[in-house]
C-alpha cells in the first residue's frame, strides 16, 4: 500500500464529506452544505471543485454533479476507502504520536547515557 497523505485542504474536505454521509454509502449534498462544514478560508467554490475531483481520483468516492430544484447538487457514492477515512486518519495520528514519543524517549535515554558515561570516566 502506498503511503498516501492528503493535503490539509483535502483532509478537511474529506472530513466534511464523511460527516455529511452520516454513515450512508450514497447521499446527496450541495456545495453550500460542504462549505458550511469547512473553515471560512476555504470558501472558494472552484477550489472546492478541484479538491473534490482530486479526492474522487484518489478513490475516496464517486461524485456526480447534477441540478436539483435549480441548485447544484452532488450525488456522492462512498467507496470502501472513503468509508474507512476516519479510522485510517486516527491510525495515522496514533502512528505519528508513537513515533514522536519514541524519538523523545530515545533522546532522553541518550542524554542519560551521556551523563552516566561522563561520571564514570571523569
Amino acid at each position: 500500500m502506498l503511503n498516501e497523505t492528503l493535503s490539509r485542504r483535502e483532509e478537511e474536505v474529506m472530513n466534511a464529506v464523511y460527516t455529511l454521509s452520516g454513515g450512508r454509502d450514497r447521499f446527496l449534498a450541495t456545495p453550500d452544505e460542504v462549505r458550511a462544514l469547512l473553515p471560512p478560508k476555504f470558501s472558494d467554490e472552484s477550489a472546492l471543485e478541484r479538491c473534490l475531483s482530486a479526492l474522487e481520483l484518489d478513490g475516496y468516492f464517486t461524485l456526480v454533479s447534477s441540478e436539483r430544484k435549480g441548485e447544484k447538487t452532488y450525488v456522492v457514492h462512498m467507496s470502501a476507502k472513503g468509508s474507512s477515512f476516519r479510522r485510517e486518519s486516527a491510525r495515522r495520528r496514533r502512528a505519528l504520536v508513537m513515533r514522536i514519543a519514541a524519538t523523545v524517549a530515545l533522546a532522553v535515554l541518550s542524554a542519560l547515557l551521556g551523563v552516566v558515561l561522563k561520571k564514570l570516566f571523569a
